[in-house]
């Protein structure tokens, strides 16, 4: 199946986030979407789960708005990758050389179809509480995804 990458709305923002499962959990877009709407939600809030094996699953439509982060899902895609934590429920950038591939080749489609937009991590979207104009680890709401998303792009994208 073609995924759907060209979403009807302006997107500023690719945000990349984490299940926040444990490495041997494998999971996908439909657990995810029973968990949220388990929640209250209306359906999965992200619009791409990456599993562990590197297969890309849609979620939420891309031309609708997602539910991942507080502020900026108007004018965002969510991407969802799963793990992110170790058995001890602490972060870990524990994801797979299959699932970074994943990232790196849907992260390079959806930007030239947004060129403008930033790619990012969850974490990089908290509030800049001490207002110096960087959110810095002990600002972030989440560790989400567990890694440095921009310095990850900035070394692989090319």
């Amino acid at each position: 199946m073609a995924l759907a990458l060209k979403p009807l709305k302006q997107v500023d923002l690719l945000v990349v986030h984490c299940s926040a499962t444990k490495p041997t959990q494998d999971i996908g877009a439909k657990e995810i979407d029973a968990w949220h709407r388990k929640a209250g939600w209306l359906m999965i809030g992200y619009h791409f789960v990456i599993r562990r094996d590197g297969t890309v699953e849609e979620g939420r439509p891309a031309d609708r708005v997602g539910s991942h982060v507080r502020g900026h899902n108007s004018n965002s895609i969510g991407i969802c990758m799963v793990g992110g934590v170790d058995d001890k429920m602490r972060p870990a950038d524990n994801f797979t050389p299959e699932q970074k591939l994943a990232l790196l080749v849907l992260l390079r489609r959806l930007r030239e179809e947004n060129p403008e937009a930033r790619i990012c991590g969850h974490r990089e979207l908290s509030p800049d509480t001490n207002n110096d104009g960087r959110v810095t680890p002990e600002e972030w709401l989440k560790a989400c995804p567990s890694f440095d998303v921009g310095a990850w792009w900035a070394a692989n994208h090319s």
